[in-house]
């Protein structure tokens, strides 16, 4: 049996890491955010922002650590499987910044299907910015509708996450799954 493979996204700062924490520490398996090595391991190598000096670059390399991610799961025997972010995140990001790539990153994300979309709203309160999270709030809103935009462009239905605490958002998920 494989797990229901359910993944939680929104834009930067919108609390997405913490709530996979906490779902790890009630027992659920989760994979985490890769994005954050690719920038880093980019750096080493002289990157200073890679997403911003060579988008489609930094794109494939995303699409490909995720691809690794999404298969490593098959030797789970959870019911669920939690995602900091799935592939299509990748074509959503790429949209807000007006960058084309390869048909074949479509062709990934229609063969790589997950079982539920759950997406977190921009929240200012708890917004902030870092040296991996450099956009503003405004530009983090955007991206929230370029996320939403390329679920639903794959026949997807994302889930809104109320703005709550880490536990209510974690209870709301897990009352949603299991409704």
């Amino acid at each position: 049996m494989k797990p229901n493979r359910i993944v939680i996204t929104g834009a930067p700062g919108t609390g997405k890491s913490s709530l996979i924490k906490e779902l790890e520490s009630q027992g659920h398996p989760c994979l985490h955010e890769i994005s954050r090595e690719v920038i880093l391991q980019a750096r080493k190598e002289g990157y200073e922002q890679m997403f911003l000096e060579k988008p489609l670059l930094f794109s494939e390399l995303l699409i490909e650590g995720r691809v690794k991610q999404y298969h490593s799961a098959t030797k789970l025997t959870d019911n669920f499987l939690f995602y900091d972010r799935g592939l299509h995140d990748v074509v959503a990001y790429l949209h807000y910044v007006d960058e084309k790539y390869p048909e074949e990153m479509q062709l990934v994300c229609n063969k790589h299907r997950y079982d539920m979309i759950f997406i977190l709203p921009p929240w200012e309160e708890i917004y902030t910015s870092d040296n991996e999270r450099y956009e503003s709030f405004e530009e983090a809103k955007k991206i929230h509708y370029y996320l939403e935009s390329a679920y639903k462009s794959y026949n997807y239905k994302p889930i809104l996450v109320p703005i709550g605490s880490i536990e209510e958002r974690v209870t709301f998920i897990i009352d949603t799954i299991n409704s």
